[in-house]
Order: structure tokens, then sequence, then C-alpha cells
């Protein structure tokens, strides 16, 4: 599961660079508190996935977080601002340079490595996610979309405090 992407056709500079900017984008509006721009970033009927490295390479279908849709996504917003309690922190997503690769006509896969840095109300500042994305990107007329996007931790041992998307 972890075999590199296959090798297809280069992309154009203007095509890799709209992309990079993309997936730069939804970094920085997660770590700027955006959450409701979030479920922009995905196509109607988009996944979204946080799972760990374990169960990525068993082929397990359940991870941590499993949105289906972009009404669970939205659904999770809502819930992330009326429902749940937690203290007040922040996200500072360090992002890894792309590997995109063309899937079919319009699509594009995508493997990039993270790191998130969290930072809590009393200024602690910690490690809280490391990892790669693995992604389906539509290039949509208007903006990019997610189709999917699995976000693959390496480590098993997950902070309860996982209340925002990665």
């Amino acid at each position: 599961m972890n075999a590199p992407l296959p090798k297809t056709k280069e992309l154009d500079p203007a095509t890799w660079m709209r992309v990079e900017g993309f997936l730069a984008d939804y970094a920085y509006r997660l770590d700027d508190g955006k959450i409701d721009e979030w479920t922009g970033f995905f196509s109607e009927d988009a996944t979204y996935q946080i799972t760990t490295r374990e169960n990525h390479e068993a082929g397990y279908p359940i991870g941590i977080m499993l949105c289906k849709g972009r009404g669970m996504m939205e659904d999770r917003v809502l819930a992330l601002k009326t429902a749940n309690v937690f203290e007040p922190h922040t996200y500072c997503h360090i992002l890894g340079r792309p590997d995109l690769r063309v899937e079919a006509p319009g699509v594009l896969a995508a493997r990039s490595n993270f790191s998130v840095y969290r930072t809590m109300e009393d200024g602690a500042t910690e490690l809280f996610a490391i990892g790669k994305y693995l992604d389906r990107i539509a290039l949509e007329a208007s903006a990019p979309k997610f189709l999917e996007r699995r976000v693959i931790l390496d480590s098993r041992c997950i902070d309860v405090l996982l209340v925002f998307p990665l």
C-alpha cells in the first residue's frame, strides 16, 4: 500500500502550481481556524478519512474519522461549533512538496507528507501529528476539489483532542 505513485505524463507547471497552492490553502485555512471553509475543498461526494499507518497497510476501512460526502463533513463542522467541548487550540501545518501524478483525464493522485504542531491556549506547543496525505483531486474549472483525502498518521497513539480535521 506504500508503493510510489505510478509514473504518468508530466504535469504542466501551471497545473502543478495551481494544485500546490490548493494544498497549501487547505492547510492555511485550518491553521487560521476557518473551519467553515473546510468543506468547500471537497467535491459533493468526496471521502475524508483519518487513519493510522497500521490500519491503512492492513486495509481496514474504518479509521479515526470517516466522512463520506460533504454532508457528513458539514455535520462534523456543526458538531465542532455547537456540541463538542474542547480546550481552545491552534494548528500549524508543515507540508512537504507533493508528488502529483495524472490518474485520469482531469484527476490527479497526490501524496504529500505533513507535520502538524498544536499550540494550546496556555502557549504550550507540541508535535501533534505526523504522516502523509493520499489524495485524489479533480481539476475543476473554478478550483481543484478533493475527491478523496486520506490522512495516514504514522503513529497509532492519537491524542483525544483530535477534534479538527488535519
